[in-house]
């Protein structure tokens, strides 16, 4: 069983595919590529920390659906854009504001918004987060786990430590 991360699908939003200037034609097909990309890296039996912005906009039903087709067991940190029909849908091991885990004998400080400090950030906790779809100045041992930074896929642990990515600023062309 692995454990992923990732944030800021907003799944049936229009708007990421203004403000982020994502690569897909339509809301269709961002929401099926963001699915396909999912599946391909996180399989039935792992573990997917969504930390926040899932989605925004499409009905409770299309909401269900979604997280019926996506892999693995899903937790959600909430963030700003999680309305009531995703915070109430089924499909969610959980649902909260904020979480403190250990992947790797490493501590997470887990939530949709970047910290500027967090509980053990001085003992090596890191600090996972989503919100600024890759646009903060990194500072150390924080990381911005979004699809836009991130490949438009979940990660693991191991592959967000070594990112070339990890909470670089991307730039906007």
């Amino acid at each position: 069983m692995t454990i992923y991360f990732t944030a800021d699908t907003h799944f049936g939003d229009p708007r990421a595919l203004r403000f982020d200037h994502r690569p897909f034609p339509d809301l269709e097909a961002h929401d099926e590529g963001l699915i396909e990309a999912w599946n391909a890296v996180v399989a039935p039996g792992d573990t997917v920390w969504h930390l926040g912005d899932f989605a925004l906009g499409p009905p409770p039903e299309r909401i269900a659906e979604i997280l019926g087709r996506l892999n693995g067991e899903k937790h959600l940190i909430s963030g700003n854009n999680d309305g009531p029909a995703t915070l109430a849908a089924s499909g969610w091991a959980s649902v909260q504001a904020y979480a403190e885990i250990v992947v790797d004998d490493r501590p997470l400080v887990l939530c949709h918004y970047a910290f500027r400090t967090w509980n053990g950030g001085g003992r090596g906790s890191l600090n996972l987060h989503g919100h600024s779809h890759g646009a903060l100045a990194p500072i150390p041992k924080q990381y911005d786990v979004g699809v836009d930074p991130m490949g438009f896929r979940p990660v693991d642990l191991a592959t967000i430590l070594i990112s070339p990515r990890r909470g670089a600023p991307r730039s906007r062309s």
